[in-house]
């Protein structure tokens, strides 16, 4: 027998649910906003829709559409008196500077690559198979350097390395470090910009990705890094100062022999340090804003990703015990939550 209906919580569910309805269907539209410049021109000064498509080289009749979809959402602010939109200089950190420390335009091409992997993301549910990074259209890899990105510039050089002990120092004198599951080297080439008497090594599975980074380290006319293709239990190199994960351990297949292989690799009195999503123990502590991004994300591209070589699946919301559990068996025999931020945990690990 069905149970009676709620007017005031039917009411509350659709409100909630219209407004998820309306951010999904802004989704392209934040992305499209990115690709045309509509941020940063609306940054520079406001405009009308027709300024602002002569600005950008648009068709007005879709800016139009496109500034009442922003405004509605709050992502821009409209004066009706003039007719002019603009953006407010919180907006404009996050959406029109790639570079700020809240790149939000960014992770939105997170969300487009699991629109193309939806096909995928079925099957998987269904077969319990995975779905290697590599796998993933091009723009999942764009979009996570961008995203990243914005929080290791707000936080690695300035808090997150001073949190650990004596690490800065050793930095500054001239240390050996390795980057582990870089990606695209933005965690890596920041370092090496900040401390240039240490040598740096990014290492990562995917070739392409590599292949960006030194792109990446060149462009910057680094000298003091390199990147390699090797996974996180085979690189070759030892005697290690820092070693560092970034947000990546809790994608990989065998999270405990990459623990074990980093103890190896660094010397006794070196440092690991593991920097992953923010999440409580138990799922109760999750259920809020930032919990609900990162199981969408864990559940489309880092779940699948271990999966795909039949690893443990420790997902974007391992929590602090699970992962402390991870790095002990890998024979650290120190491990402590060094700092966070709302949206990472950051820990230290010793041999």
């Amino acid at each position: 027998m069905n149970a009676a209906i709620d007017e005031t919580r039917l009411n509350q569910f659709l409100g909630h649910a219209v407004g998820d309805l309306g951010a999904a269907i802004s989704a392209t539209l934040i992305l499209a906003g990115d690709r045309l410049g509509l941020y940063r021109a609306l940054a520079d000064s406001p405009a009308t829709p027709a300024e602002l498509a002569t600005r950008t080289g648009t068709h007005e009749r879709y800016i139009r559409e496109w500034l009442g979809n922003q405004a509605a959402g709050g992502y821009v602010e409209y004066d009706a008196d003039s007719g002019r939109y603009q953006l407010s200089p919180e907006q404009a950190l996050c959406l029109a500077n790639p570079s700020s420390p809240v790149d939000l335009a960014g992770a939105y091409y997170i969300v487009e690559a699991v629109f193309h992997a939806l096909d995928r993301t079925v099957a998987n549910f269904r077969s319990g198979a995975g779905m290697e990074w590599g796998d993933h259209h091009a723009c999942l890899f764009h979009g996570t350097e961008r995203f990243f990105r914005a929080g290791y510039n707000a936080h690695l050089i300035s808090e997150w390395l001073p949190a650990l002990d004596g690490v800065v120092d050793k930095l500054k004198q001239g240390a050996k470090v390795a980057d582990v599951g870089c990606g695209h080297g933005a965690s890596t080439v920041l370092m090496a910009q900040a401390f240039p008497r240490s040598q740096f090594i990014g290492y990562d599975y995917h070739a392409d990705s590599v292949r960006v980074a030194n792109e990446r380290a060149e462009q910057a006319g680094l000298t003091n890094v390199r990147f390699e293709a090797a996974d996180a239990n085979s690189y070759p190199d030892r005697d290690f100062d820092l070693l560092a994960f970034f947000d990546c351990l809790h994608d990989m297949a065998d999270p405990e022999g990459a623990a074990r292989h980093a103890q190896r690799a660094l010397k006794a009195d070196g440092h690991c340090l593991l920097v992953e999503p923010f999440a409580g123990d138990k799922v109760e502590e999750n259920l809020n804003p930032v919990g609900r991004v990162y199981y969408g994300a864990s559940s489309q591209i880092c779940v699948p990703v271990s999966l795909a070589r039949q690893g443990p699946a420790l997902g974007a919301q391992a929590g602090e015990a699970r992962l402390g559990a991870v790095m002990r068996a890998g024979g650290f025999k120190q491990f402590r939550r060094a700092t966070q931020t709302p949206f990472n945990l950051v820990f230290e690990a010793r041999p």
